[in-house]
């Protein structure tokens, strides 16, 4: 069995000194990796990586996940290279399809289909897969021969077949999964759906029984390929209490229309109880579903850092 692996998201720099604090912090607890959405409002993932490693000694940075419709892959090639570099190589690249409407439109990027979408996923990992194995520009060849200059390669050959970060895909949809199962060394079984009938970015949080179909379609996609993939669950909320039942239940009626009260206490995406009642359902997640790679949305950083201790 996988071994347990935290991680938490940002959503908003503060200044500075808070976002280091905000780090150390994460590293104190024992999570092992600091993410950066993709969004419009959001930090920029990058520079955001950068400052979050340069704040810590062992935290690993990534993206869960970039939307790939918004980057050209020979320049998210090189922003890859260059943060796996000047982070030691601790970067994960997260990548995703993109589902937020409204962002595309605001940016001024076409909004296709989702088939498109995830074809153009697929094409940008199999492209960046290519630059990260090639040797160098050979437009470049003459100057970096003159300056002696080193090719800009990222530093860590394990993910991409070797020759670069280790990849993370995240979706729910059969295309994204059918991508994630053939090349992602992570896949995150995202913890919402789209509402069908609704307009694109209205989600509903996910059963435990769509999420073990999930997780089964995964493993039936990718063969042999299954033992070696970590398998990734975005918790949505860590509530600490110890009046489980009533919290979910109260939980429920306010914001999960969607969800029957048993299924709300049944999700591997909701963490409610006392420290003890998460560890155990952390423990049990991992063992119904596969769930070893656990992220938090960064406003509960502080709610589940305590209860690593009993599973680390």
């Amino acid at each position: 069995m996988r071994r347990f692996r935290f991680g938490f998201n940002f959503f908003e720099i503060r200044s500075r000194e808070e976002f280091a604090a905000q780090c150390r912090r994460g590293e104190e607890y024992g999570f092992d990796v600091a993410f950066v959405p993709d969004h419009l409002g959001s930090p920029a993932p990058f520079p955001t990586m950068v400052a979050a490693a340069d704040a810590t000694e062992r935290l690993r940075v990534g993206s869960l996940v970039l939307n790939a419709p918004f980057w050209n892959p020979h320049l998210l090639a090189r922003e890859v290279a260059s943060v796996d570099r000047l982070t030691g190589g601790r970067l994960e690249l997260g990548l995703g399809a993109g589902h937020m409407k409204w962002e595309f439109d605001e940016a001024g990027i076409p909004w296709e289909g989702f088939a498109a979408r995830a074809r153009r996923l697929e094409e940008t990992v199999e492209e960046l897969g290519r630059l990260f194995a090639a040797d160098r520009y050979e437009q470049r060849a003459k100057v970096d021969e003159l300056y002696d200059l080193a090719a800009l390669r990222p530093v860590q050959r394990t993910g991409f077949g070797g020759f670069g970060p280790p990849l993370l895909i995240g979706g729910t949809g059969d295309r994204v999964l059918r991508i994630a199962a053939k090349h992602a060394d992570t896949v995150a079984i995202a913890g919402t759906y789209q509402v069908p009938g609704a307009p694109p970015g209205t989600l509903m949080l996910a059963t435990a029984e769509q999420a073990a179909e999930r997780v089964a379609f995964v493993r039936e996609q990718a063969g042999e390929r299954f033992a070696g993939i970590e398998l990734n669950a975005l918790v949505q909320r860590v509530m600490i209490t110890e009046d489980r039942r009533g919290t979910v239940e109260k939980l429920a009626a306010q914001a999960l229309p969607h969800m029957t009260l048993d299924e709300a206490l049944d999700t591997p995406f909701l963490l409610v109880g006392t420290a003890e009642q998460i560890a155990e359902q952390l423990r049990e997640s991992r063992e119904r579903f596969g769930f070893s790679n656990i992220t938090v949305h960064g406003p509960f950083l502080d709610v589940l850092g305590p209860v690593l201790e009993r599973l680390l």
